[in-house]
């Protein structure tokens, strides 16, 4: 009888919350870190792993993904969740609602999502789970049925009042597949807010009530419908500069307003903003979290927004909200090295190139929203985090920690004794240039393609098990949903 299934040796362990990384072995047994010490006799392990000196992280949290919004559900969780081992990530939670893209469907939860879990399970190479959009009236009422289902927190798309995923839109109704009776708008969130706060004050969930949250993507919708029509009719920018002028900051920054009165007005506690992108954005944020003390708020950043700009990245680089100029880009930095960005995530949303761009190829308004990224999650974060003077160990608080104890993810983000053995190796002694085919995504191009990266994920582990190895994926989809209630 092995004490270890796994010993990993000679690894500088990264771990959430210290000072810098330490030269530990690492003891793993049934899944879980069992033992964490400077010395680990070999002798009673089933298997070793020389780490070479690499940096050991704890697996890479993305909390923000979106598996199925252009490819087929199950499929992108295979492939995309090879992605995120390719980048250390062990666990990403993704997000869903009715209406068109996803599963082009409309319904209540209680049917639609059996089938999600259904349509993803065996899939991953990674663990995973959801946040839910509630879109219709009935959607709310069925927040604590789906808190039963494991979905403690949802989402709310501000933009979709009277703008489409991509730009303007002429029927929200069709696009969201709401009935005719129903709207997507302010009194539809603020309800939505009220329904969250309700079930958070069900004695049934007092024991995760600190971890049902509400994500919001903050964008005006009449902001954008008229600043697109003006850069439209002036044409004098094109690209992503003229995306980034369609949906300006302030656009944001009022939205970030009105959502945060919203939670106060509800006495929602939870309110995690979305992919800040702009200086407006930030400072937005921070104003509302001095003006509503009492509010626990989370601000997250991507890493696209951190690495791309919308002066120097082409068309595929088309996202929501947009990549700013390169002096939003620096605010961004200046902000989370201040401390005022609680995780940083990737978006990641795989957008084949034959679904991406519209024709004419150079034309922003008719591309496609979203990119993958997440690939590059913790090898871009290290690569410019490190030049910028981020510490290791701050890196491991943003990618793994901070996102796997707000979104309930217990057994998650750290080098613990008792969580999961979810790891991955960095080797930070090499550079590499970014180009689309060394990417496990099916996603045949990326804005990041050229760039510079100064580490490398060369192996990650989930639960103790190896799922890319020396570069390479390795056994079969082994990820497993996340029951997060």
């Amino acid at each position: 009888m092995f004490k270890y299934d796994l010993v990993v040796k000679n690894a500088k362990v990264v771990r959430p919350g210290h000072e810098e990384p330490e030269v530990l072995d690492i003891g793993i047994f049934d899944g879980k870190f069992t033992d964490i010490e400077p010395r680990i006799g070999t002798e009673d392990a089933r298997e070793t792993l020389d780490a070479k000196g690499k940096h050991l992280f704890p697996g890479a949290v993305d909390a923000h993904q979106h598996w199925g919004i252009y490819n087929e559900l199950g499929t992108d969780a295979n492939i995309e969740s090879k992605a995120s081992a390719q980048g250390g990530v062990t666990s990403g939670l993704t997000y869903i609602r009715t209406g068109a893209y996803y599963l082009n469907k409309t319904g209540p939860y209680r049917e639609l999502f059996p089938e999600i879990l259904d349509k993803t399970e065996g899939s991953a190479y990674i663990d995973y789970g959801f946040h839910v959009a509630p879109i219709l009236k009935e959607h709310i009422d069925e927040i604590p049925a789906l808190i039963d289902m494991g979905v403690p927190s949802f989402k709310i798309f501000m933009f979709y009042g009277i703008h489409g995923l991509h730009g303007r839109s002429s029927d929200q109704g069709k696009f969201l597949m709401i009935p005719e009776d129903e709207s997507y708008d302010y009194a539809h969130f603020e309800f939505i807010m009220r329904g969250i706060e309700k079930a958070r004050n069900d004695p049934k969930y007092s024991a995760i009530k600190d971890q049902i949250s509400l994500s919001l993507h903050c964008e005006t919708a009449e902001i954008m419908r008229a600043y697109t029509k003006l850069v439209e009719e002036e044409g004098k920018l094109t690209g992503l500069e003229a995306y980034s002028a369609s949906r300006p900051p302030h656009s944001e920054g009022l939205a970030i307003t009105i959502a945060s009165y919203l939670a106060y007005e509800t006495d929602l506690p939870n309110i995690n903003l979305l992919h800040l992108t702009s200086r407006k954005a930030i400072e937005a944020a921070m104003m509302m979290q001095k003006t509503f003390p009492h509010i626990n708020f989370r601000r997250e950043v991507t890493v696209g927004h951190l690495l791309a700009d919308c002066e120097t990245t082409g068309i595929g680089g088309k996202v929501n909200p947009p990549l700013r100029p390169r002096e939003d880009v620096e605010a961004m930095w200046d902000h989370l090295l201040a401390g005022n960005f609680s995780w940083v995530s990737s978006d990641h949303a795989c957008c084949k190139d034959e679904t991406k761009f519209g024709d004419p190829k150079d034309d922003v308004f008719l591309a496609k929203s979203g990119f993958g990224g997440t690939e590059y999650l913790l090898p871009g974060m290290i690569s410019e985090g490190r030049k910028r003077g981020l510490s290791y160990n701050k890196i491991a608080e943003l990618v793994s920690k901070n996102p796997a104890e707000r979104f309930g993810l217990k057994q998650k983000g750290d080098i613990a004794t008792g969580y999961d053995a979810d790891f991955c190796l960095v080797d930070d002694t090499i550079s590499q240039i970014v180009k689309s085919e060394d990417s496990l995504s099916a996603q045949d191009y990326t804005p990041f393609e050229g760039y510079e990266l100064t580490a490398k994920v060369t192996d990650t582990y989930l639960r103790g098990d190896a799922v890319f190895k020396d570069g390479q994926i390795a056994g079969s989809p082994r990820g497993q949903y996340v029951n997060r209630s």
